[in-house]
């Protein structure tokens, strides 16, 4: 795995969030409304992740 890949989150059409590879936010077929990031590893875009859910600004899978 390459060290210098970064994550971000991204909130769907659908409410829910998803941990992408920053690299993917540009892409079409996403239909992002909103987005945070990036983080340097998975794992802090996880836990971000768990805030946001717990925030109320994304719904939980």
């Amino acid at each position: 795995m390459n060290k210098s890949q970064t994550w971000s989150i991204v909130k769907l059409s659908a409410g829910n969030c998803e941990i992408i590879l920053s690299d993917k936010v540009g892409d079409d077929n996403l239909e992002i409304v909103e987005q945070w990031g990036p983080f340097s590893s998975q794992e802090e875009a996880i836990a971000r992740r768990v805030g946001l859910i717990r925030a109320g600004k994304c719904q939980p899978v």
